[in-house]
């Protein structure tokens, strides 16, 4: 393949996912997007959810990051994807995951009975970077 891209995931703890691939497909705050060699630039906005790098050196190889909001660059076939926290399906610890979902959901409840609105945001969020993770983590 002469065409492709190479996609860099980084996080403020460093390199996450360095590796070239056909096309990669996040989910942006407008939509899903499928970034193919030579898009035009652009700068998008992450939600937490997966994002899926299918790789060149495979038709069958697609790798798998949770990842949790953050902002996608395209420029130049090169993808660049700044996140708070990103992790590869590989990497994921899903008993650490499922503990963080039920420790998110007692705290919606408790939120919810205190009706505090900004526990209730947190947790929410919290809740979704766990579920995000377990459901990348089954990808592996």
């Amino acid at each position: 393949m002469d065409q492709y891209l190479t996609v860099n995931v980084v996080t403020p703890d460093g390199l996450v996912y360095d590796h070239h691939a056909a096309i990669v497909v996040a989910r942006t705050t407008a939509g899903e997007i499928g970034i193919l060699p030579k898009h035009a630039p652009i700068i998008v906005p992450l939600t937490i959810d997966e994002v899926r790098v299918k790789r060149t050196d495979s038709d069958t190889h697609v790798d798998w990051i949770a990842v949790n909001g953050g902002i996608m660059e395209v420029r130049d076939n090169v993808v660049s994807i700044v996140a708070d926290s990103a992790e590869r399906e590989r990497d994921i610890d899903v008993s650490r995951a499922e503990r963080a979902k039920q420790r998110a959901e007692r705290q919606i409840a408790e939120a919810k009975e205190k009706e505090d609105t900004n526990e209730l945001k947190r947790a929410t969020v919290a809740l979704h970077r766990a579920i995000n993770r377990i459901k990348v983590s089954k990808h592996s």
